[in-house]
């Protein structure tokens, strides 16, 4: 390459100069390594996105108003004699090592997994008539005067009950009232007129699946723990009892949670923590709520009354399938039939009979049987409502005056365990797959046997079973089952609707028309 002279001279200039930059900048360089001056580095990595939701300044203000109930109860005293049969150990073998062995151990537990090494009862004389813990769960405080909210579940075997608050403040506290059938129960502490931190409920309506949620409580005994997830789903039913309407989350809840709160975001109560599915015994993700409108009516009555007065419509009511609407000429599988109605019972009174299909209360829908036992035990005994049901295709309404939810324990079945005999004679419904006989003193058919591969194996009737009527009308005779069948056919109908009595119980099947 040719090179013009002036071009090469300056070119020259140009990197003497470079050579005697690159000179002055190691020299600094080595001054600043001589003096300890450090050298000039790049900044950190610092990314700017979008922050997710503190929950610290809900946490800080809610957490006063939780706290840990700790129950007691009187353990039976054991004879302080120093004999081994009063220790409860007499079935032992004739071992004194093994004897010695658990009498050494005896008493210790973990306290239902809650109260880690710690002793449950004395060494010597573990039942001095002194109250022992036997549970441990969480509560919150929904007044400043000293009521507070925890499970049944919790309080149930106790006698002698106290809180702690999250500063560590122990206070002795009363029972007010329990619920055993919605699981809640209300306590009331004397702070000797301090007024407490509380807390209210939400309006569970607004609650979306998807919004976040906290969850505050005891887990294993360890005190004020925090934990935050989503709604995960509404309206569970996990076969707790007739009043399940669950808000499901998946903040980790644990033993000990019990009867704590779950917060929105604005540190009110949408929900009291009061199971959790668990095939591990721990925490998946997955815990039931009770919701905030459930419980601040329930909270109410118990603070109130010490007690839930329910009304009561005195009826047995099971859901209505595709099959039974269809036999019954309903448009819709929703509503609640009746399976029977009880002698005592206002329904009776007022003329609801088994076979009905109750559709609505006070003019609002009822979809399923849980939601008929929801809407009914939300009123007071003694209300008049107005029942709207469905009977002999088209709709009725009648006036029924509610009655008193008995106890759960008074409303067990006095079967005896015996089933009718059935008469020597069997007679055959091929179209059905049953073989019937007259039934005692010629009250229904008693089925004798059912065809395997039937519809009515297929819907659970069995040998023993009693059939009282077919599309409300009474059968005592197959030709009264035969003339049912025609008339449905008639009808136009696809199935009928089969009454069952079983262990002195009703229940409706629908059985398709000429299938058999």
């Amino acid at each position: 390459m040719n090179i013009a002279p002036n071009s090469y001279s300056t070119t020259r200039k140009r990197l003497m100069a470079a050579v005697a930059s690159l000179a002055v900048v190691g020299a600094v360089g080595a001054g600043a390594l001589a003096t300890g001056t450090a050298p000039v580095l790049a900044d950190a990595v610092r990314v700017e996105a979008p922050q997710m939701p503190s929950f610290a300044d809900v946490v800080e203000h809610v957490s006063p108003a939780v706290v840990s109930v700790k129950v007691k109860a009187k353990i039976q005293p054991t004879a302080d004699d120093g004999s081994d049969d009063q220790d409860g150990f007499d079935n032992l073998p004739d071992n004194p090592q093994l004897r010695q062995f658990f009498k050494q151990f005896r008493g210790f537990g973990d306290q239902g997994g809650q109260q880690f090494g710690q002793r449950r009862f004395n060494h010597r004389n573990p039942g001095n008539g002194e109250p022992r813990p036997i549970a441990q769960g969480s509560g919150f405080f929904i007044s400043e005067d000293g009521y507070l909210v925890t499970n049944n579940h919790v309080v149930s075997e106790g006698s002698n009950y106290s809180v702690v608050t999250n500063d560590g403040t122990e206070l002795d506290a009363k029972l007010v009232g329990t619920d055993p059938r919605t699981d809640l129960a209300v306590l009331k502490v004397d702070g000797g007129g301090k007024k407490f931190t509380y807390v209210d409920f939400a309006d569970d309506a607004k609650v979306r699946i998807g919004d976040w949620v906290v969850a505050v409580g005891n887990p294993f005994g360890l005190g004020g723990t925090v934990t935050a997830g989503i709604v995960s789903a509404r309206g569970r039913d996990i076969g707790a009892g007739p009043y399940d309407d669950f808000i499901q989350i998946d903040a980790s809840v644990n033993r000990g949670n019990s009867g704590g709160p779950t917060f929105n975001l604005n540190g009110q109560v949408i929900g009291i923590n009061t199971a959790i599915f668990s095939p591990s015994g721990g925490s998946v993700g997955i815990a039931f709520d009770i919701p905030a409108s459930t419980a601040k009516q329930v909270v109410g009555d118990l603070m109130k009354n010490g007690s839930v007065q329910r009304g009561w419509l005195g009826v047995e009511i099971q859901p209505v399938t595709s099959d039974i609407a269809e036999s019954l000429g309903l448009k819709s599988d929703k509503g609640a039939l009746v399976s029977s109605a009880q002698d005592a019972g206002p329904g009776k009174k007022a003329g609801i009979a088994a076979g009905d299909v109750i559709t609505q209360v006070d003019g609002k829908e009822i979809d399923s049987p849980k939601e008929l036992a929801r809407t009914i035990g939300a009123y007071s005994p003694g209300k008049s409502v107005d029942v709207t049901v469905w009977r002999d295709g088209k709709s009725e309404t009648v006036k029924v005056d509610l009655g008193t939810l008995p106890a759960s324990d008074k409303q067990a079945s006095n079967d005896d365990g015996k089933q009718q005999a059935p008469a020597a004679k069997a007679d055959t419904l091929a179209d059905l797959g049953l073989t019937v006989t007259k039934a005692e003193k010629g009250k229904g058919l008693v089925v004798t046997d059912v065809d395997p591969d039937s519809d009515a194996a297929d819907r659970g009737i069995q040998p023993g079973d009693v059939i009282t009527s077919i599309n409300s009308n009474d059968v005592n005779t197959t030709d009264d089952v035969s003339k049912a069948m025609a008339d449905a056919a008639k009808a136009g109908r696809k199935a009928v609707l089969m009454q069952i009595t079983r262990d002195d119980s009703n229940r409706f099947v629908a059985l398709p028309v000429g299938k058999g």
